[in-house]
């Protein structure tokens, strides 16, 4: 009987991690580099995330400081936390005209921060900043080879559980200026999952209910033969 119980239990908590991810997908849906999310379970059920990197769709903005990587790769930012990467690039200026996310992180050049006054802002397809048409420098566009090192951290950043000696360029990069890379997420197919995930959970959250009535009969039955 234990075994019995157990299993729809753990199967709706599958399906309530899954609704979770679901959720924050739909949730993100509008969020600039967002890569969804993938869960699976390992043998003692403990879900385990993986990122979907594919290429999202490219929205054009016309915004000179808005950058999106047409291929692999991430852009670098330089954090409170340390360094972190990212597939949005929505970038601006501060008030001491450093480029910076929307959090306000220097975004890294290859010389670190970039200052970018004085001119009119240019960026090609190899990432590399023109003001007026001089070289200032070039977005330090990173990857890895194994990106299943590379975590989330909130819908924006990621950060990479290893050295960050192991970034490498780039096989191909592939910079547009005045677009923004969009989210991964296609909200038709995730209303979808969100759909059968639910069914899935109340038919677990069913089986739970039965089991319990059955328990409490035979308790019930119990003691009145006593």
């Amino acid at each position: 009987m234990l075994l019995e119980v157990t299993r729809p239990v753990q199967g709706g908590l599958r399906q309530e991690k899954k609704l979770d991810v679901v959720s924050n997908h739909i949730a993100n849906a509008n969020t600039a580099g967002f890569k969804r999310d993938v869960v699976s379970f390992d043998k003692e059920f403990k879900a385990r995330m993986n990122t979907d990197f594919s290429q999202g769709p490219l929205r054009k903005t016309g915004n000179k400081l808005d950058v999106a990587l047409n291929d692999e790769g991430f852009f670098k930012v330089d954090t409170q936390a340390g360094i972190r990467y990212t597939r949005n690039g929505n970038f601006t200026l501060d008030s001491n005209g450093i480029l910076v996310d929307k959090q306000g992180n220097p975004v890294l050049g290859q010389g670190g921060a970039m200052i970018l006054e004085g001119g009119d802002v240019n960026i090609n397809e190899r990432g590399g900043i023109f003001i007026d048409g001089e070289y200032v420098d070039a977005l330090d566009i990173v990857t890895f080879e194994n990106l299943e090192g590379i975590k989330k951290e909130g819908a924006d950043n990621f950060i990479y559980e290893g050295n960050t000696q192991d970034e490498i360029p780039p096989a191909q990069v592939s910079v547009e200026q005045g677009a923004l890379e969009g989210s991964g997420v296609k909200v038709v197919e995730e209303m979808v999952r969100m759909i059968d995930n639910h069914r899935m959970y109340e038919t677990f959250s069913k089986s739970i209910t039965t089991f319990d009535e059955v328990d409490g009969k035979a308790i019930n039955d119990v003691g009145q033969l006593r």
